[in-house]
């Protein structure tokens, strides 16, 4: 009975709360609000951020650009904007080909439940319709995504109900939720006889009740995954990134990220959400969350040496299993999903996206998609997040910054230059892009106009020589060949504005060779003289 009672407090919680979730992150360790001024100092490029995802380490990223932070979000002149929640307002001021805006407006097709389930089961429709054969070796969802049927459809939820009737586990989670909200166990047919009287009561009321009433977010219920492989007997899972870096063209990349445990061991007939939810918000909740928290999340090579050592003995798993099947296993799957969401997603110049995407290992090894992200927490309240996410998302804006910058001069996007932890899944070509559908985006003057400073004596990326972003532990690079180290001004950008000098000059960016272990390393540079011609 008490799954039950759970599930008539959270559905009732549904109906009253507003569907504000869909976008937000993880929250994040309290911040004093700083003073914000009115107006930046210096001329530009601008950034905003909204939302304290991610925010510092947007911050320090443009800043190190030398781009001046905005606060008031009716600004129109802004070269980045970052927001934690898609607001309308963001992106009715949007300039196609002029400005960088995070998260693609409508990723609800790929970052809610009933979106992403939707975009499968068309996929798997029109791949049984299909014979032809393509280069792309499509799964079948049964063998990556848990059985699922939305409530909010009548046909469905009755066919969930026939089916359902034994002492099974299944997980009821909001469409447009993240964190773990919302989400609770259906165990046995006393929580699945209160459910279905809850549903009914719902489409029972008065139609002025109803009027006055908000519905119930849409839900899905999916089979529960109760055989997980565990990590000294804890419950995990693996949360890994898809970056849509520009809409048009196409271009997807992968990167790992980490391994999510549990705090306490793994029980499947509690009831305690702890055991069975990983994020970090649920297991929050766990009393000994404070002394635990740097056991609950590992790197990849963690997790690799442990499967090793505790499975290929016993179990005949590969030698780094983590980093050959597991990873092949990942890419296929979430390239697959967006495909399927490909023709949906809305397409501009400027659009990008990083979402995030949980997978789940069985006792089998086998490796289950359970949900992807927009938003995903960028928060580094441990070790192990300290040495993964200002990567992924230094990484993720030097990449985007490329793309953007090779496709307004209509150059080849490939090879990438600031590739380095992501993995490039999907390329669309600019070309056929430009025969499918005769697009607006040309490369020519004025495009990207943001992106430049609004004087002419300072350099491309604003006032002074672009900075290089470091280790939070560094503030120069070391050259290991000559043991000597580089001054970051060393790297120079000529002013890229359309007033002309009388001579042109040529400058050269000093730039290191090689990599160096816990550090960023720096982009190539591209060098352009005064007509904005590249040398």
């Amino acid at each position: 009975m008490a799954a039950s009672t759970t599930s008539e407090v959270e559905l009732d919680k549904g109906k009253s709360n507003k569907s504000k979730t869909e976008g937000k992150a993880s929250p994040q360790e309290q911040q004093p609000e700083e003073e914000t001024p009115q107006v930046p100092e210096g001329p530009g490029p601008y950034f905003y951020l909204s939302g304290s995802n991610g925010a510092e380490l947007v911050s320090s990223y443009c800043q190190g650009r030398g781009w001046q932070r905005i606060y008031d979000n009716r600004r129109e002149d802004y070269a980045l904007k970052w927001c934690e929640i898609k607001d309308p307002e963001s992106y009715q001021h949007f300039k196609e080909g002029k400005q960088l805006l995070y998260q693609i407006p409508n990723n609800r097709v790929l970052t809610t439940k009933t979106g992403l389930l939707c975009c499968l089961r068309e996929q798997e429709r029109r791949m049984e319709k299909s014979r032809r054969s393509s280069k792309f070796k499509f799964l079948k969802m049964e063998e990556f995504f848990p059985e699922s049927f939305r409530l909010d459809i009548e046909e469905e939820r009755n066919s969930f109900l026939k089916l359902c009737r034994g002492e099974e586990i299944w997980i009821c989670k909001p469409s447009c939720s993240n964190q773990g909200k919302g989400i609770f166990l259906l165990k046995g047919p006393a929580a699945l006889d209160s459910l279905q009287a809850k549903l009914h009561s719902t489409e029972e009321q008065p139609p002025k009740k109803k009027v006055l009433c908000k519905a119930p977010p849409a839900r899905i219920v999916q089979r529960y995954i109760h055989q997980p492989l565990l990590l000294e007997g804890k419950k995990f899972d693996v949360r890994a990134y898809l970056l849509i870096a520009c809409t048009a063209p196409f271009l997807v990349l992968f990167a790992q990220g980490y391994a999510r445990l549990t705090c306490g061991h793994y029980d499947p007939a509690s009831e305690d959400l702890t055991v069975h939810l990983t994020n970090q918000y649920m297991q929050k909740k766990h009393p000994l969350y404070s002394q635990l928290k740097e056991e609950t999340v590992w790197g990849m090579e963690h997790l690799n040496s442990y499967l090793n050592e505790k499975f290929r003995g016993t179990s005949g798993l590969p030698a780094d299993w983590v980093f050959t099947v597991l990873t092949e296993r990942m890419k296929q799957i979430v390239l697959q999903c967006f495909l399927a969401a490909q023709h949906k997603l809305a397409r501009s110049l400027g659009y990008f996206d990083l979402i995030g995407c949980d997978f789940l290992v069985d006792e089998h090894f086998k490796v289950w998609l359970l949900e992807m992200n927009s938003n995903p927490a960028l928060h580094t309240n441990c070790r192990v997040l300290r040495d993964i996410i200002p990567a992924v998302v230094h990484e993720c804006l030097d990449l985007v910054l490329e793309v953007f910058m090779k496709r307004l001069k209509g150059q080849n996007l490939l090879p990438l230059e600031t590739l380095r932890h992501f993995v490039l899944l999907y390329h669309e070509d600019a070309e056929a892009l430009s025969q499918k559908s005769p697009s607006k985006l040309r490369a020519g003057q004025g495009r990207g106009r943001y992106l430049q400073p609004q004087r002419s004596n300072v350099s491309w990326f604003g006032q002074g020589p672009a900075k290089v972003l470091l280790d939070n532990s560094c503030s120069r690079l070391l050259d290991n060949s000559s043991k000597k180290l580089l001054d970051n001004s060393s790297t120079k950008l000529l002013d890229n504005s359309s007033k002309k000098l009388p001579c042109p000059r040529k400058e050269v960016a000093v730039l290191p060779k090689k990599e160096f272990p816990g550090l960023l390393t720096l982009p190539q540079v591209q060098l352009f003289n005064q007509d904005g011609k590249p040398f």
